[in-house]
């Protein structure tokens, strides 16, 4: 396309705010460079670039685009052989990281975006080279000690050497002596070697090398010879340092070289990604819509904005190409022609280059092999003056490259010339145009070209709307309404006497009288319909509006009510949940304190069993003593280990383990060693029979023979078997019971878990286990007691 055509149409204007909206110097190259395209599928996919990146800006906070820059001279010079400096390989690094960083963002935005993710797909990751050069590289002036361990290695003895020179060196300027010679008690360096300012007068009392002198003379800068063979040894050992940082920058700059290709290729997809971005902060801030295309030449924009405009806007309503292919604005001078007509070719090149337009959702554009413009008016943003013969130049150019699938776009047709002959030249171009149907929008104050569009097809009259009262343009496009130059009107409200307005009158034809009239009458008609129109479009505007806004508020209140209901639910169960934790807290505590009231009666009954037990075997010793045999006698003191004994108040036999001690015996019975008072020990003979059972034994007998060797505590409480297990077990172990059995049957298993909690801790219990296959299974604990 012409670049004085997109001169004239302010598009490099458009072009230098993209720029300003890109994020690196490679995104501005693109956005500068931007043209329009003549392919539909180029212009769709220039199209769908915008649109992706527009949804991921409103989606997503930040879109990770810093660190790209313009490493392609670094790239040229590791091509052919050169080494990076430390500023190219933190740039490389930075690249690397960008790409990396921006490819995994895209992974995250999902479906809306399947052409950038695509981008970012391809973008290659070379994360062991830029790890490399981030731990080698600190800053643009810096290499980092752990580059390699030849430079660690150096630099260390670097700074050895730098210290042993400096104490050298410090102590000399400590010294009384040395300070009389001194200018300054300092160490400083000259010629990256460390010196001593000395007084001129003195230099013969300083032993060392002079290296320089400053402005005036008076000071001598001299190396003492104490510290020249340091000094050599720093030079060396820098110019070891050197080499060593030439050599790792080469290395890097060979691993950049090998994937040299492949960061071009990363640096062309990251400027395009850079670009479209800001084409989609572009979009926002133009509040811009995609349009649609078509290549039948049909334009339609709607609400259309010149986006260079500033301030509040007025919006216009523009189409051309089915009902009519031709144009012709017509109105007074700063009304709107010009910025209509620059609009819509303007936003023709913005949506061939893949700029969203600002305009509503709808507007659609065609595709042109061409857009060919004579523009140039004093209202113009270049204030640009065009004489007739530049115009004529202009619009031969123009005949000569236009084609069906051109748009042309006219200013001041007929203009600049004698006004009958350019009223007959501009309807003569536009005659032949019309003959091509090529897309034509002409401006125009002749009233000769008002006529032409009522006796063509396909040519329609508008004119930009104007208010006499005001004496201002209301910037409205009236299509089918043609305008009026308002001249007598405007004059006579700028205070030009009315007999002069008069007298101009009467100068007129009535011809033309009668057309100026015509015109005016249609354009009072056309306006009023335009403005019912559009009251009628704004009603119902409002009206979709208010539709719209009522199913937002239907679908919100039943959102909320849904919601609420949910949260009520929820809120019931939250109180359901801990109204039943807190009965299940209060049973818990009404079982632990029934528990504690039973473990007291037990202990209380227990405890009463145990006297009343006393009391009997008491009662039956004295009863029973005379059918009793007769007691042996006192109780042995004599007692010898081995010897067998007779334990009266257990019925038990043992032997002695050790003799008598302060009227206690300490002896064997069964597998129990027990010290016992002598009282309660009788001498027998090995082999005599089982002394009879006393009453006690007889009781432990009786109790043996009561006690069953199972308890049921099937639909009992937890509580109530609780205190049930503990009595039977008593009763089993004192009568002697060697394996009992505690049915609870299966259920919901909290029956057999307390029992066997109870168990785990009971004193009398050797073991237990849950009955087998005959036993009944589950729903049976067998126990087994101790001896």
């Amino acid at each position: 396309m012409d670049k004085r055509v997109l001169e004239k149409l302010e598009f490099p204007r458009i072009k230098e705010r993209l720029g300003q909206l890109t994020s690196s110097s490679l995104g501005r190259e693109l956005a500068l460079a931007l043209g329009p395209a003549f392919d539909l599928e180029v212009i769709a996919h220039r199209q769908q670039e915008t649109t992706e990146a527009r949804s991921i800006l409103r989606n997503f906070e930040q879109v990770p685009l810093g660190g790209i820059s313009d490493i392609r001279p670094a790239l040229g010079k590791v091509k052919m052989g050169g080494s990076m400096d430390l500023r190219e390989l933190l740039a490389t690094a930075d690249v690397l990281t960008a790409g990396r960083l921006l490819q995994e963002f895209l992974k995250t935005t999902g479906d809306i975006s399947p052409l950038l993710r695509e981008y970012g797909a391809e973008i290659q990751v070379f994360r062991r080279l830029e790890k490399r050069i981030r731990e080698a590289v600190v800053s643009e002036e810096e290499l980092s000690d752990r580059a390699s361990e030849e430079l660690f290695r150096i630099r260390r003895q670097i700074s050895t050497n730098s210290n042993r020179i400096r104490e050298r060196l410090d102590s000399l300027v400590r010294s009384p002596l040395m300070q009389r010679y001194l200018q300054e008690p300092i160490v400083t360096i000259r010629g990256n070697r460390y010196v001593l300012p000395v007084k001129q007068e003195h230099q013969n009392m300083v032993d060392g090398i002079v290296h320089d002198q400053s402005g005036s003379g008076a000071t001598l800068f001299i190396e003492p010879m104490a510290v020249v063979q340091l000094n050599n040894r720093l030079r060396e050992l820098q110019a070891a340092e050197r080499e060593e940082v030439e050599r790792i920058l080469a290395e890097l700059s060979q691993a950049v070289a090998q994937v040299e290709e492949k960061l071009r290729d990363n640096l062309n997809l990251l400027a395009r990604l850079d670009f479209a971005f800001a084409k989609a902060r572009y979009s926002l801030e133009l509040d811009a819509v995609e349009p649609r295309f078509n290549q039948e030449g049909y334009i339609d924009l709607r609400r259309a904005r010149h986006p260079l405009l500033k301030g509040e806007v007025v919006p216009i309503d523009f189409y051309l190409g089915r009902d009519f292919h031709i144009l012709v604005i017509t109105g007074p001078n700063t009304g709107g022609k010009t910025v209509t007509l620059k609009t819509v070719g303007l936003l023709a090149v913005m949506a061939q280059a893949g700029l969203h337009l600002p305009a509503a959702p709808e507007t659609e554009t065609s595709i042109f092999d061409q857009v060919f413009a004579d523009i140039g008016d004093e209202q113009s943003i270049e204030q640009s003056l065009s004489t007739f013969s530049g115009h004529m130049k202009n619009i031969i150019g123009i005949l000569r490259g236009c084609t069906p699938h051109s748009l042309v776009l006219l200013d001041e047709l007929g203009a600049g010339t004698d006004p009958t002959e350019g009223a007959a030249l501009g309807m003569a171009i536009l005659h032949y145009l019309h003959q091509r149907e090529i897309r034509v929008v002409a401006t125009t104050h002749s009233s000769e070209l008002k006529t032409f569009a009522y006796k063509y097809p396909q040519v329609e009259n508008a004119s930009v709307e104007f208010n006499v009262e005001t004496l201002q343009p209301t910037y409205n496009l009236l299509i089918g309404v043609p305008g009026s130059s308002n001249a007598f009107a405007i004059a006579r409200r700028l205070g030009l006497p009315g007999e002069v307005v008069d007298l101009a009158g009467d100068f007129l034809s009535k011809e033309d009288i009668r057309v100026e009239d015509l015109i005016r009458s249609l354009e009072e008609d056309r306006v009023k319909a335009f403005h019912d129109r559009a009251q009628a479009e704004r009603a119902r505007d409002r009206f979709e509006s208010l539709e719209e806004r009522y199913k937002r508020e239907t679908t919100r209140l039943e959102k909320e009510r849904s919601e609420a209901l949910a949260k009520a639910r929820q809120e019931a169960l939250v109180i359901v949940n801990r109204a039943r934790r807190e009965a299940e807290n209060i049973l818990a505590d009404l079982r632990r304190e029934t528990r504690g009231i039973l473990e007291r009666e037990h202990t209380l009954t227990a405890q009463k069993a145990r006297g009343d037990l006393d009391d009997l075997r008491g009662d039956l010793e004295n009863e029973l003593g005379e059918l009793l045999p007769p007691s042996p006698g006192e109780a042995p003191r004599d007692l010898k280990p081995g010897e067998t004994i007779l334990l009266t108040h257990l019925n038990k036999k043992g032997y002695v383990l050790e003799p008598p001690t302060d009227n206690q015996v300490q002896v064997q019975v069964g597998v129990m060693k027990v010290t016992v008072e002598l009282d309660q020990v009788r001498r027998v003979a090995p082999e005599a029979a089982a002394a009879p059972k006393t009453g006690l034994g007889r009781l432990y007998s009786t109790k043996a023979r009561e006690v069953a060797k199972e308890l049921d505590l099937r639909g009992l409480t937890v509580d109530e078997a609780i205190y049930q297990v503990e009595k039977y077990l008593d009763d089993a172990y004192l009568a002697g019971l060697d394996e009992v059995y505690l049915i609870h049957g299966k259920g919901t298993g909290a029956l057999r878990k307390a029992v066997q909690d109870l168990l785990h801790n009971y004193p009398h219990i050797q073991s237990h286990r849950l009955g087998g296959y005959r036993e009944g299974g589950t729903g049976v604990t067998v126990v087994k007691l101790k001896k």
